[in-house]
Order: structure tokens, then sequence, then C-alpha cells
């Protein structure tokens, strides 16, 4: 089976509990989301706002993988930028793929559905995104068609004694 994706979808509280279920699975996995496990769904919460606020916005943009049985089974955030000399590339954010699905290409899945969905925005040439280096996101990516154009050594803090680089990865889309 494979993921059914939507760009734009409506949010709906199912959606958003979803996206918010999926966001704490993947930190409690392990996940280079934006937290350290462990965390619960109140944790997660205040960064979910954040985005949908952004998406109410217009600033944002949603990507979400429904698995075969409807579940939010993956997620990724385009971020526009407003500053008027960068317009031409968006960040890419919150990319998960739900821990019981991973190991099954849909990540690799979801990288391209984000590449299909941001090559409709219109003006964007490229997309750009940072991972948390040490766990071999880089090589992921780069099987993807990003390419590694910086590195921030020891930039991300994930315990005491336990840095890691903050990678900004880059995919020209012509």
């Amino acid at each position: 089976m494979s993921l059914t994706f939507t760009f734009d979808p409506a949010v709906t509280p199912d959606l958003r509990d979803g996206v918010l279920d999926l966001w704490t699975d993947v930190s409690n996995a392990g996940g280079s989301v934006g937290f350290v496990p462990p965390v619960t769904r109140e944790d997660v919460r205040p960064e979910l706002l954040k985005h949908l606020t952004g998406m109410a916005e217009g600033r944002t943009r949603l990507l979400v993988g429904h698995d075969e049985e409807g579940r939010v089974a993956a997620t990724a955030f385009l971020a526009l930028n407003t500053h008027r000399l960068m317009r031409h590339w968006l960040w890419l954010y919150t990319v998960m793929v739900h821990p019981r699905h991973q190991g099954r290409g849909y990540g690799r899945d979801l990288m391209t559905a984000a590449a299909e969905a941001a090559r409709t925005c219109e003006g964007i040439e490229a997309i750009r995104l940072t991972c948390r280096g040490g766990l071999g996101l880089e090589r992921f990516y780069e099987s993807c068609g990003y390419k590694e154009v910086g590195r921030v050594p020891g930039a991300i803090r994930v315990a005491p004694g336990d840095d890691r680089d903050d990678v900004f990865m880059l995919l020209p889309l012509a």
C-alpha cells in the first residue's frame, strides 16, 4: 500500500489531532523534529499551533499523507519566504513519517510529493531544509536529490555534551 497525499487539506479537528499524534509519536521514537524524547501531546501542541497560525496567515502550507486506514501517517510543512529577495525558494519543515510506516519507502514518497507540491507554488525555484547531523539524515536527503550547502557545527544541543551539526540542504526544482 502507499500513502495518499493531499496538499493544503482542510484543517479539521481530526487532521489537527492526527498531526499532533504523529508529531508526538515521531518525537518519542527519536525523530529529529524539534524535540528530544520523551514528549507529550501538550509539549508538542504549541509548535503545531505555530504551524497552523502560519497556514491561516498564508505563510505556511501543509502536505499530509494518509495511510490506508485514513490516519495521518506523514507530513511536511512548506514555509514561504516573506523577504522580497528570497521569495524564489521555500523552507521544508517538520518532515515526518510515522514510525509504524518507516522502512516502506514512504519517506521518499513524501519527499517526492513535497517537491511536486512546491512546483505548484508560483515562482518557487528551490526547496531548502535543515536537518540534525549525526543521524544519517543527510544521506537520505541526498538520495532524494538534495545537496548539502552548509553546516553549522554543534549548533543543535540535544543534551548536555551531545551537540549536533545543523545541516543545510537544497533541492533546485528546475
